[in-house]
């Protein structure tokens, strides 16, 4: 459990931390977040991760509440104040507080900014790369905006809730062609029957994930074959590979689709070779400022 959280200017102990119950991202999930990765106590590719979230706030209308260097030293302090050595730091941004309204409130109201670190355990992360988890697919309900990255989470809970009473460990989300989009909090890869990584082309539909962007680049430098173009649940199910990427988990093979084994139902060397390259290649924070990087 957290022992300090960041609200508004003020490093608060867990039971103190409070927003107020007209906060907009209560009311109206009117906010948007981000989940950075924690290794060795450095935060990873955090300048992709702040400009995505400046990306999403420009997306509702929103700015940024702080300049870049002093979010990412509000970052990195409350690493610290948690004694975080791996896992993730949570940061949120939303309106602010004001008397339930849809249209905007004015210039004069305050943004809420809240930051949270949590450890994780490496080798039970390791653990379940190792192993691979199963996927169950669910209809896509979502918004048209999913490239926003916004605290409006409960289709994704939904589905997350429907795949853990099957036994899986994440939901991946269909459109109406039949096409995966992206999974309930990760993006969707496979290895198709010519050994060519495929994943989702980056529109309105998906999130562009910070880790699937970094993971392109380890695909270059590696010199494998990447195809950006929908793929089927058949697709899929008939892929030599699968595999899921987000900052939570990096690169995780999934070994079953709604039941259906993938390759050999083992993890694939494609996958495992990605996930052990990935840290390579990403950027780790230092105590310098943390300057805009293109996506």
């Amino acid at each position: 459990m957290p022992r300090i959280i960041y609200v508004n200017g003020r490093y608060l102990a867990y039971g103190a931390a409070m927003v107020h119950a007209e906060d907009r991202g209560f009311q109206f999930g009117d906010g948007i977040y981000e989940v950075i990765e924690v290794r060795d106590g450095a935060l990873i590719d955090a300048t992709r991760h702040l400009d995505r979230l400046a990306r999403s706030l420009g997306e509702i209308a929103m700015e940024m509440p702080m300049p870049r260097v002093a979010f990412a030293h509000v970052l990195r302090e409350v690493v610290r104040r948690n004694r975080v050595t791996d896992g993730t730091v949570y940061l949120q941004i939303t309106r602010g507080t004001r008397p339930r309204d849809f249209l905007f409130p004015g210039p004069e109201v305050r943004q809420t900014v809240v930051v949270v670190a949590r450890p994780a355990s490496r080798a039970a992360a390791d653990a379940r790369a190792a192993t691979g988890i199963a996927v169950k697919t669910l209809a896509d309900p979502r918004w048209a905006r999913c490239d926003i990255k916004t605290v409006m989470l409960l289709p994704a809970s939904l589905a997350k809730e429907a795949a853990r009473a099957e036994g899986a460990k994440e939901a991946w989300f269909v459109d109406e062609a039949g096409h995966v989009t992206e999974g309930a909090s990760s993006n969707a890869w496979i290895v198709d029957a010519a050994g060519r990584l495929r994943t989702r082309p980056t529109d309105e539909a998906i999130l562009r994930g910070v880790t699937r962007t970094t993971l392109i680049d380890v695909i270059s430098r590696l010199g494998l074959e990447l195809l950006e173009e929908p793929f089927t649940i058949a697709e899929a199910k008939a892929a030599r590979e699968a595999f899921i990427t987000a900052a939570t988990n990096v690169v995780t093979p999934v070994i079953a689709i709604d039941g259906v084994r993938i390759g050999d139902g083992v993890p694939g060397p494609v996958s495992r070779r990605l996930r052990a390259a990935f840290h390579d290649v990403v950027e780790r924070s230092t105590n310098e400022p943390v300057l805009a990087r293109k996506c």
